[in-house]
């Protein structure tokens, strides 16, 4: 792997799974971190080769061709998705327990799982746990990975009908065999709890709309950026990535915001430098470590939704999880930044029941 920090716009955006050695050995309040998604369990796919003097175990995120100053924040302020996660998971049950009382209805919601994927499984159990904490009805559909697209469109179909189910998740990835834009319209809009019909997209796009419902992890990435005081109207922002299901909705939410936003993607030239101009970082590439230190302006606030996963011997599991960013080098740029993980894994469920509380209240016209 190349060396130079500057990037070409022909190698932008690695699949490099060189990673951070000491991520997140500082002592930070962090207890007890857990992750999740909502959708996809690789939501993002690995695009190009990036040249970006990868952050190795040998440099354990040394600043490579970058100078310490005494602009450099000391230790940058841990934004805390678990935290915050659970204080939106008890407003949510206290909200569940006033409906329950006052009309008798309880929030359902329908998962669709195709397939023996572990990863896929694991999700769905997470949800089902958050479901039953706050006291949302969970329904669960496990189908056999050669199952047809139709079986998977009739108990979509049942679901639509069902007055007990409020929001329908539908687990991806799903088998090659099936057209998975098939299978997401198949959803009616009022019951998309994960935000991604494109009648909602559209919404969320124009001035003076609202969706329905907003897209879980960008949504979650805006309720940490309000929960603590990171002020957004006339900053600037960048989004790293372009995905549907983060990258654009994100973008989206921070010009609702009033900020000024720029996407970084595969094919922008130098977007170390357009990085460090930002005040607010999101990056959903899904490259481990692709986001360096010399990247981040000092005091900015940066939330990484990359959850990679990467090799390590010393771990039970083999593997640990880390971020698009390299946190060692960019928590000592940054004012605040997330961990990876228990930044924005914990806030993707949370917004996912929260959309469907709210899908329950507009069904049942319960202010």
């Amino acid at each position: 792997m190349a060396a130079a920090a500057t990037t070409s716009a022909s190698t932008a955006f690695s699949s490099t799974t060189d990673c951070c050695n000491q991520v997140a050995k500082r002592v930070f309040r962090i207890t007890g971190l857990q992750v999740a998604s909502t959708r996809r369990p690789s939501a993002f796919k690995s695009v190009r080769t990036i040249n970006t003097n990868a952050c190795t175990t040998a440099s354990r995120c040394s600043f490579s061709g970058f100078t310490k100053t005494a602009t450099i924040t000391a230790s940058a302020k841990i934004i805390d998705g678990k935290s915050v996660a659970k204080e939106i998971r008890d407003e949510i049950a206290i909200e569940i327990s006033r409906m329950k009382e006052s009309i008798g209805v309880v929030p359902g919601l329908a998962v669709i799982l195709v397939g023996d994927r572990k990863d896929s499984a694991t999700y769905v159990r997470n949800k089902k746990k958050s479901c039953e904490s706050v006291g949302i009805k969970s329904y669960e559909v496990h189908l056999a990975e050669d199952s047809s697209e139709q079986e998977v469109l009739k108990y979509i179909s049942g679901f639509n009908d069902d007055p007990s189910v409020h929001g329908i998740l539908v687990q991806l990835p799903l088998p090659s065999h099936m057209n998975e834009q098939n299978v997401l319209n198949a959803v009616c809009i009022e019951k998309d709890v994960d935000g991604f019909n494109p009648l909602n997209i559209g919404r969320l796009a124009m001035r003076g709309r609202e969706p329905l419902f907003v897209p879980c992890t960008p949504k979650g990435c805006i309720e940490l950026l309000r929960r603590y005081g990171v002020a957004i109207k006339g900053k600037r922002a960048v989004v790293i990535g372009r995905s549907n299901i983060v990258g654009m909705p994100a973008a989206l939410l921070l010009q609702r915001e009033d900020a000024t936003v720029t996407i970084v993607h595969s094919r922008t030239k130098n977007p170390e430098e357009i990085t460090r101009e930002a005040d607010i970082v999101i990056s959903a590439v899904g490259q481990p470590n692709m986001v360096r230190g010399s990247w981040i302006k000092p005091g900015s606030v940066v939330i990484d939704v990359g959850i990679n996963p990467v090799e390590d011997a010393t771990s039970p599991r083999g593997y640990r999880l880390v971020g698009d960013v390299c946190y060692e080098e960019a928590s000592q740029m940054a004012s605040a930044i997330t961990p990876v993980p228990g930044g924005v894994g914990p806030m993707t469920i949370a917004m996912l029941i929260l959309n469907t509380l709210v899908a329950a209240k507009r069904a049942n016209n319960f202010k």
